[in-house]
């Protein structure tokens, strides 16, 4: 999709024209609209009766086809009703039936512009998004039809749209979707062609592409590596795997950067397919556990982002990259591994393996002198339970950084909500014959004891959060900005949102 900006409609012809309109007691408020598209509006039939309802639409006809959204009472709008608007028409009523289509934000009444022109162009983009690579789709010729044949060019069109605040916001809204949609495409591979060492690859492949002059470094740790780091832990979960593990550290700095510049480290569980081990899946829990590494794609699609839009904060990302598989070789429940902080830790179910790569990985991220920590990991189904699909669980060891990561959320209309790491649930992961055990005695409160675990391995002083996204990771159906099946990318918004506003 492209995306331009014009200031008039003289400049282009468009074969499809988006307007806005409010309600306004019975009737309704469109007093930016061009004189002559109210008058042709009031002669369509049917337009008496449109009362500009939340989330209705009326087709009209003046030179090129007009539709007309209903935004509701403007005391009553939120940025989240602008998006799935804009997404639901441009799903329901632009894409594959308009090759152009202009959307008369001025029409919209609502400021400030640029903030506007950022959530559409984001909405749109994101909606836009399809993983469609290993479709074999062919015509009645027999030849394979072009996707890019049923793209839709969308133009702005703002009285401001020669504006820099403008300009600026369409920019950053097409770096920070573009980088989602990476996000998606890395957790919609299949994992028999997105194993450890292509992943890693295919991650500095697009470093040096999309990143190139960016600031950043990419650097790829192998199995001995790892050996030498005494990642223990990380090294037991791809014990049973034919791939070598990888981890991906990555470094992005600001072009100018003070003793008051913050540092980040974002760290991902990237387990790109896991069967359980030898605490087997069910055959119907296995499916889409290709889903498992997407805590490593949300991490990077937030660096990315980050990167591209020159954030003045000093960034790390790191990336546990493995399978967890079943082999002669792979690690059996009862054993016990010392970590690379030192602790031992009685592995009692290997399907309980995300929090041993984060573990190894968080200590890690402790050497790089961070000012906060913030892993991302589809780590618990106890997390769905809890909190069902729609809610990205939080936890963490300082209550500042884990209310700046909810307000991040809330600003972004991403839902997050904080769970506790109570002394209880540090006693039930202590074990009797190892410092720890890597899951709790109890059955109850698995996702916050999951947690809990993590937070062995963050050393003392140092702000912490974890982001459990096993809920909100796959397909989100009541947004309509995501694809109905595959991953959502949900979380990207929010960490960026963080990462802008943390130097304040």
């Amino acid at each position: 999709m492209n995306i331009s900006l014009i200031t008039s409609l003289q400049k282009q012809t468009p074969k499809a024209l988006i307007l806005g309109a409010f309600a306004k007691e019975k009737t309704l408020s469109f007093p930016k609209w061009p004189v002559g598209l109210k008058d042709s509006f009031r002669a369509t039939p049917g337009a008496k009766n449109f009362t500009a309802k939340e989330g209705s639409f009326l087709f009209y006809h003046d030179k090129t086809a007009c539709l007309v959204l209903g935004l509701g009472h403007k005391k009553d709008f939120k940025k989240e009703a602008l998006r799935q608007i804009i997404a639901k028409t441009y799903k329901g009523q632009i894409m594959g039936k308009y090759s152009s289509a202009s959307i008369h934000l001025d029409s919209f009444e609502i400021t400030p512009l640029e903030s506007i022109v950022g959530i559409t162009a984001e909405t749109l983009l994101m909606s836009d998004y399809r993983f469609d690579k290993y479709l074999s789709k062919k015509d009645k010729d027999g030849k394979r039809k072009d996707p890019a044949q049923n793209k839709t060019d969308i133009s702005f069109l703002c009285a401001q749209a020669d504006s820099s605040k403008v300009k600026k916001a369409l920019a950053q809204a097409q770096k920070i979707a573009s980088s989602i949609n990476k996000a998606r495409d890395f957790v919609n591979e299949p994992p028999n062609i997105l194993r450890s060492h292509v992943y890693a690859k295919e991650i500095e492949k697009d470093v040096k592409s999309a990143l190139k002059g960016c600031g950043v470094r990419v650097k790829i740790m192998g199995k001995q590596e790892l050996k030498k780091e005494k990642m223990n832990l990380f090294l037991s979960v791809n014990a049973g795997s034919a791939f070598d593990p990888r981890l991906v550290h990555l470094t992005y700095s600001p072009k100018k950067t003070t003793k008051k510049t913050k540092h980040i480290v974002l760290v991902g569980k990237g387990l790109v397919f896991d069967t359980g081990g030898y605490s087997l899946k069910p055959p119907m829990s296995m499916i889409n556990m290709k889903y498992d590494m997407a805590g490593s794609a949300t991490v990077y699609g937030a660096f990315r982002a980050a990167a591209l839009l020159g954030l003045q904060t000093k960034l790390t990302c790191l990336l546990g990259i493995t399978d967890n598989a079943v082999n002669s070789s792979a690690t059996m429940p009862d054993s016990i591994v010392k970590a690379r902080n030192g602790k031992t830790v009685e592995i009692l179910n290997t399907d309980a393996e995300g929090r041993l790569v984060l573990a190894d990985c968080l200590d890690y991220a402790c050497d790089q002198r961070p000012d906060y920590i913030i892993d991302a990991a589809t780590l618990t189904g106890a997390v769905l339970v809890a909190l069902g699909h729609e809610v990205c669980g939080l936890m963490g060891n300082d209550k500042s950084l884990m209310d700046r990561l909810l307000d991040s959320a809330k600003k972004q209309d991403e839902y997050m909500w904080a769970l506790p790491i109570i002394d209880e649930f540090k006693k039930d992961i202590k074990s009797q014959i190892a410092d720890l055990r890597n899951i709790g005695n109890k059955h109850y409160g698995g996702s916050a004891k999951a947690g809990a675990f993590l937070s062995e391995f963050v050393r003392d002083g140092i702000p912490w959060a974890h982001l459990d996204i096993a809920g909100v990771a796959g397909a989100q159906k009541h947004l309509p900005y995501c694809p109905s099946t595959g991953a959502s990318g949900l979380m990207v918004r929010s960490l960026v949102q963080f990462i802008r506003h943390v130097q304040v």
